[in-house]
C-alpha cells in the first residue's frame, strides 16, 4: 500500500507530502505540483491524514495517465505495456478469435490515445479503456452481422430456387462467398457498391439513404434493384 501523510521529518516530500513508495515519488516530483497535487486531493481530501485505500499498481497506473495526458511519450509508451494483455483478454473473451482481438485492441489504443486528454478522472482509465475495446469488439460484430446479411441476399439473388440445396460442393464457405463478393463489387460502378454497401454493409434503411444521397426513396429502390442485378451478373461471370 501506499502511504500518504502530512509533512513529517523525513522520507520523500513532495510538496508538504510524504510518499513511501520510490517510483511515486519519483513520478510525482518530475510533474508540476499544481498537476499531481490536484488529483491527490481527489484521492484523499483536502484533511484527510488516512492511508490511500487503493493498491500501488493503481495508483501508478493514474500517475502514468497524468503524465500521458501531459505529452510524455515514455509514460503512455509504459501505459500500453501494462495494458495490452489485459485489454486484449477481454477483447478475446468478446469475440473468441486471437485475429480479430488483436486488430480490435489495436483500433482501440488509437481512440484511447486519442480519447485520453480528455478523460478527466484517471482513477477512471481501467472502466474506461475497457469500455473503448468492448465498443470496438461490438463494432466487429454489427460488421459481421451485416456481411452475412449481404451474403444471404446474393445468394437468394443466384440461387432463387434453392437449387444449390445442401449439397455441400454447392455451398461456399463465409470467407470464399466474402471475398468473391468483394472481387464481384470491385468490377462494379463506384454508385453501385456505394448503395448496396449502405444498404448491406451499413444497415441503412432505403429512407436513411435517401437522406444521405438527398434522392427520392422510390430512385433509391430503383438504384438498388438494378445494382443487385449487375452484381448478379458479375458473381455469374465471375463463375464461369
Amino acid at each position: 500500500m501506499l502511504a500518504v501523510e502530512p509533512k513529517p521529518a523525513t522520507d520523500d516530500l513532495i510538496d508538504g507530502f510524504v510518499v513511501h513508495e520510490p517510483f511515486a515519488a519519483a513520478m510525482m516530483a518530475e510533474m508540476p505540483a499544481s498537476r499531481w497535487s490536484a488529483w491527490f486531493m481527489g484521492c484523499v481530501g483536502l484533511n484527510s491524514c488516512r492511508t490511500m485505500e487503493k493498491s500501488t499498481e493503481a495508483i501508478y497506473d493514474e500517475l502514468l495517465v497524468l503524465k500521458c495526458q501531459d505529452g510524455d511519450d515514455a509514460a503512455l509508451e509504459e501505459l500500453v505495456e501494462r495494458w495490452q494483455s489485459r485489454l486484449f483478454r477481454h477483447a478475446m473473451q468478446l469475440t473468441a478469435r486471437r485475429d480479430v482481438a488483436n486488430d480490435v485492441v489495436q483500433e482501440g489504443w488509437i481512440a484511447i490515445v486519442r480519447g485520453l486528454s480528455r478523460l478527466r478522472d484517471p482513477a477512471s482509465f481501467p472502466k474506461w479503456a475497457y469500455r473503448i475495446v468492448g465498443n470496438k469488439c461490438a463494432d466487429w460484430t454489427r460488421r459481421q452481422q451485416r456481411q452475412r446479411r449481404l451474403t444471404e441476399n446474393v445468394a437468394d439473388a443466384t440461387d432463387p430456387a434453392g437449387l444449390g440445396g445442401d449439397d455441400p460442393a454447392a455451398v461456399l464457405t463465409a470467407d470464399d462467398e466474402l471475398g468473391r463478393l468483394r472481387q464481384a463489387m470491385r468490377q462494379m460502378r463506384s454508385d453501385q457498391r456505394a448503395i448496396l454497401s449502405m444498404c448491406y454493409l451499413d444497415g441503412m434503411s432505403l429512407r436513411e439513404i435517401a437522406h444521405a444521397l438527398d434522392i427520392p426513396t422510390g430512385t433509391v429502390k430503383s438504384r438498388l434493384y438494378h445494382a443487385r442485378e449487375q452484381l448478379k451478373r458479375v458473381l455469374e461471370r465471375i463463375e464461369t
